[in-house]
């Protein structure tokens, strides 16, 4: 039964957004897609338009209203293409996600048609630029098209063309082998011991009465943090890591081997260095030399806390220290243990702080605090009842200035992990408002302190999309290279930990009990726990990203085998995470995941502005003018510096690594 705090906080939370004035939602509205064939009458009907731009574009005269032109068609590829390739991420009709999957497929064929346009390429190049705005406009643009082929031999570019389309193809079934996968892991009651009955209790049963519970995160976490038996942690433990199974390392051998042969056709040997050239590392050495100086400072801290884990698990099953090891399926399980022994920790404990809805409404106060502006929620017919519809006004003009839609519990078939999908980007010069979409999986009971920093590092990524307020929609949030966008989303994850941040929690919902004040300083002193696993961890994920796209003849079995073989934890044989690892499989963060660790430098030196007060308004409208609302306009250095006064340096983040 749902606790009486969730339903108070709820109905508390609900009966505010109805209480106030119901601003007009910005058109256009995220369509509905009622069936199949909708979707296809939307697809059919949006390339038939963006092919009939394109013929009018091509015949232009190049003038002074050449650069708007070609965002005019930027802005209609957002309208019409992003609705789609979002939708198939969450629609709760299978069918209608695979048709829009098949339409995704039909508008990547218009895209790499598109890179490789010369006309476009070669007006492009001629077109007016009026001050720095247009210039970077240009240059950035021009990179798309030299990375889509446009500059290369006739048999080259129809070889990239191919590759761009089946690379797509095969990112595509990657994320639906993981999405449609469905997994259901059987477990008897006795197994769950130390799992909260709300966790599994209304999960479905077998034919031999075990509770079947997937593998998305609110059971998940709980499982590998909570659960006494380690064979129930095991099977969980191994059911997740290997979702996606062999069919996926078999796609991403592929796919690995697709992008070196599109590096060679540039005449890179890697597709590492071909992809990095654009972004703040340059190139793969770079970020690899890096990754070192982050495994130099967190090696020792990481064998250490194993150290602590092994001797913690010797005395919890009683054997001797010499005959325990610890296993991977263990380290959330005695981590969680140790915390709570040293620190009196328990993130389970905060659930009935954080009800999601409140939690949710919590994290867009803080945004409305720092940021100058206001979330109203309004009645907004979506692709799932539950999701939800917010319109952002401007505290100072009262002007809705974006929409932001949030879908926040997991379902069958929906994206399974949290992110931000920026569908629609800012462009001043017509007056367009932004949109961004906030897909999380949240435990309908209640956050832990950790899922509310990862809803304000998802949140990070809308705001950067909504608050954008850039001339160009093709520089607009987001767009900024992939070694910087992490930053902005990652600087507000400490903000969970400053009591004067979790106390607007009662503005939203006064009805919610208060988190203690003892218990955010030992959750504080606790965070600084586990960093040399948690750094270790991602270095390795960074550094087998680099390696696969910089391997002769990509695999990703062997290679991940080899890599996490020689980390202190070692291999399990047999087990294959890469078939579930996402991100590298994707475009943006092949050979780019290292982007994490190294905006994670950026973001803890943009932290050092919010030093006095994380809530300050003036350094948080500083904050918005000088980084946020720029977007990509001018490079990623300047923007830090423009904010920071200075230029970045790595300080704040290699003293943190120290506590």
């Amino acid at each position: 039964m749902k606790p009486l705090l969730m339903t108070l906080a709820a109905l508390a939370v609900t009966a505010a957004a109805a209480a106030q004035p119901q601003p007009q939602l910005p058109a256009p509205n995220f369509p509905t897609y009622a069936s199949v064939a909708d979707v296809k009458t939307r697809c059919d009907a949006g390339l038939k338009g963006a092919k009939r731009l394109v013929q009018t574009l091509e015949k232009r005269k190049v003038d002074a209203g050449w650069l708007a032109a070609l965002d005019d068609l930027a802005v209609y590829l957002e309208d019409h293409q992003n609705p789609n390739d979002f939708v198939l991420q969450v629609h709760p009709d299978k069918a209608i996600r695979d048709a829009a999957q098949a339409c995704s497929l039909r508008w990547a064929d218009f895209g790499s048609t598109l890179g490789q346009n010369e006309t476009l390429y070669r007006a492009l190049q001629k077109a007016p630029r009026q001050d720095g705005i247009d210039a970077e406009f240009v240059r950035l643009a021009s990179g798309q098209f030299e990375d889509s082929g446009v500059a290369l031999p006739k048999d080259k570019r129809e070889r990239a063309k191919q590759i761009l389309d089946k690379l797509t193809e095969l990112g595509q079934q990657f994320s639906k082998n993981i999405r449609d996968a469905n997994i259901r892991v059987p477990f008897a009651e006795a197994e769950l011991k130390g799992v909260p009955a709300a966790i599994w209790e209304k999960a479905p049963l077998d034919d031999q009465g075990r509770r079947l519970l997937g593998v998305d995160y609110p059971t998940y976490v709980p499982v590998m943090r909570l659960a006494e038996s380690e064979s129930a942690r095991e099977r969980m433990w191994r059911a997740k890591t290997d979702q996606g199974g062999m069919a996926n390392i078999d796609i991403l051998r592929e796919m690995a081997t697709l992008r070196r042969d599109y590096a060679q056709l540039f005449g890179f040997d890697s597709f590492a260095d071909f992809n990095l050239r654009r972004r703040m590392a340059k190139n793969a050495a770079t970020a690899t030399r890096f990754l070192d100086s982050v495994t130099g400072a967190v090696n020792e801290r990481e064998k250490a806390e194993l150290r602590e884990l092994r001797a913690d698990k010797a005395r919890h099953v009683g054997t001797p220290l010499e005959q325990t090891t610890v296993q991977r399926w263990d380290t959330s399980f005695y981590a969680e243990r140790v915390k709570l022994q040293k620190y009196a920790v328990d993130q389970n404990a905060f659930r009935p702080y954080f009800p999601p809805q409140a939690s949710l409404e919590f994290a867009l106060h803080v945004i409305e605090k720092m940021m100058g502006v206001k979330y109203q929620r309004v009645e907004n017919k979506l692709w799932h009842p539950e999701a939800q519809t917010y319109v952002v006004s401007d505290v100072a003009t009262g002007k809705p200035i974006a929409q932001l839609y949030v879908d926040l519990y997991p379902r069958e078939g929906k994206y399974n992990h949290a992110a931000v999908w920026p569908l629609r980007g800012s462009a001043t010069r017509i007056n367009r408002t932004p949109a961004a979409a906030l897909v999380v999986n949240f435990d309908r009971n209640g956050l832990t302190l950790d899922e509310v920093e990862t809803l304000l590092h998802e949140l990070g990524h809308s705001v950067h999309a909504d608050l954008s307020r850039t001339r160009y929609v093709s520089v607009a949030g987001t767009t900024v290279v992939h070694d910087f966008v992490e930053a902005p989303s990652q600087m507000l994850e400490d903000w969970v930990y400053d009591k004067n941040v979790l106390k607007l929690m009662q503005d939203v919902c006064p009805t919610c009990k208060p988190v203690p004040d003892d218990m955010v300083a030992q959750a504080t002193a606790a965070k600084h726990y586990g960093k040399g696993m948690q750094f270790g961890r991602q270095h390795l994920y960074a550094s087998f990203d680099l390696a696969l796209y910089q391997q002769a003849r990509p695999d990703p079995l062997a290679l991940w085998a080899k890599m996490e073989g020689a980390t202190p934890l070692g291999y399990v044989p047999g087990t294959m995470f890469p078939a579930g690892f996402a991100h590298i499989a994707g475009d943006g963060y092949a050979a780019g995941y290292y982007g994490y660790l190294w905006s994670l430098v950026v973001a803890m030196d943009l932290r050092t502005a919010f030093a006095a007060d994380k809530l300050d308004p003036v350094v948080g409208k500083r904050y918005r003018d000088t980084v946020l609302g720029q977007g990509a306009q001018k490079p990623a250095p300047e923007l830090v510096k423009d904010f920071l006064g200075r230029e970045s340096n790595s300080e704040a983040f290699f003293e943190y690594l120290k506590k």
